[in-house]
């Protein structure tokens, strides 16, 4: 057998070079456009012409000796040299760490450079990111009544020029996509104060935030006033009469006691309903089948028109009544009162079925 000599035996070791590889070399050479790196077994790579003059502000801090890493754009020029890009190294080994960080779910501080009205925009190791609405810390989230596109704009770039700590979810070198959440970073800070709470519980809180589906509060911590988070109570939760704006029930700044109904995934959902006596209770001593009341038309849907028979009750006269949404329009006006005949009542589903009296 051929015996193998320890000089065969390290180049057989040394990885084959490719466009695109990635090489770790020290500079030997340096002038006005020109860097030679070292690469070793490789022979020697080159930076000059226009990857000179695009990574011309980090170059100009080189010294001979310096180590440095280097992409491959071309395997050997007519002058033998393997050229290099120090700019698509760096940009590649960001991604890289960036992935790492991503995996170990490591907090970066990153600094707010413009917004717009989905979100953040930033930069992590010079490579572009967004930070989405969605993905803002409950204390920092726009909480704007009615959703206006423009308004959260404005609270958006209240941020510009802020530093944050921020967890990368998304990555995707190959499209330049890199997303970030600032909520994810408190994911344990959240977990923690969810463990002193459980379905059931009472809270005093304070209403910090009105949007089309319900209202967010703030509440603190058994254990401190300093550990606060915040839940949301959907609209249907705000009252036992249906309503169409929950400024109708609550105001910001408001202190309201609300009931948790679920605790599931980091949210924490929560009731004003629960703890008002429910008007359906007793509805079956106040209404009987074939009973003529007197009720105001609040709104038309597709199935029919709701009619306010109490503060905190309303029933349903089905559009059947009437042949067509068209033609029940035409024969009840919204705000307006008529005599309703009651077709039959259902505490326990909350509902009452009318029809417009012909008496």
């Amino acid at each position: 057998m051929k015996e193998i000599s320890k000089k065969e035996n390290f180049a057989n070791m040394i990885q084959p070079l490719k466009p695109g590889g990635i090489v770790k070399g020290k500079v030997v050479g340096i002038d006005r456009s020109t860097i030679l790196i070292n690469l070793g077994n490789y022979g020697t790579g080159i930076i000059y012409g226009k990857e000179f003059q695009e990574a011309r502000n980090t170059l100009k801090d080189l010294k001979i000796g310096d180590e440095m890493f280097g992409k491959i754009i071309n395997l050997e020029n007519e002058n033998g040299y393997i050229e290099l890009s120090l700019k698509e190294a760096s940009k590649e080994l960001n991604w890289n760490q960036l992935t790492e960080k991503k995996d170990k779910g490591e907090v970066v501080k990153v600094k707010i450079l413009t917004a717009n009205k989905g979100g953040l925009l930033t930069e992590v190791f010079g490579i572009s990111a967004f930070l989405p609405v969605s993905q803002l810390s409950p204390e920092n989230y726009p909480n704007i009544e009615g959703s206006d596109k423009n308004k959260i704009l404005n609270e958006l770039q209240k941020f510009i020029g802020q530093e944050m700590e921020v967890k990368i979810i998304n990555i995707d070198p190959g499209t330049n996509k890199l997303i970030l959440s600032e909520k994810q970073k408190e994911t344990k800070k959240v977990e923690e104060i969810l463990e002193e709470f459980k379905e059931g519980d009472i809270v005093d809180g304070e209403i910090t935030g009105l949007v089309d589906f319900g209202a967010f509060i703030k509440f603190s911590a058994p254990s401190s006033e300093k550990n606060t988070i915040e839940g949301l109570i959907h609209i249907s939760e705000l009252d036992w009469k249906l309503i169409s704006d929950p400024g109708e029930i609550v105001k910001v700044g408001d202190k309201v006691k609300a009931k948790i109904l679920d605790i599931s995934n980091n949210k924490i959902s929560l009731s004003l309903k629960a703890l008002k006596k429910d008007p359906w209770e007793d509805i079956e001593k106040k209404y009987k089948k074939n009973d003529i009341i007197r009720g105001k038309v609040t709104r038309f849907n597709f199935f029919g028109a709701f009619v306010e028979i109490s503060p905190s009750v309303q029933g349903l006269c089905h559009v059947s009544e009437f042949g067509t949404k068209t033609e029940m329009e035409k024969r009840l006006k919204i705000n307006e009162e008529y005599d309703f005949q009651v077709s039959s009542i259902e505490p326990e589903d909350h509902r009452i079925i009318l029809k417009l009296s012909s008496k």
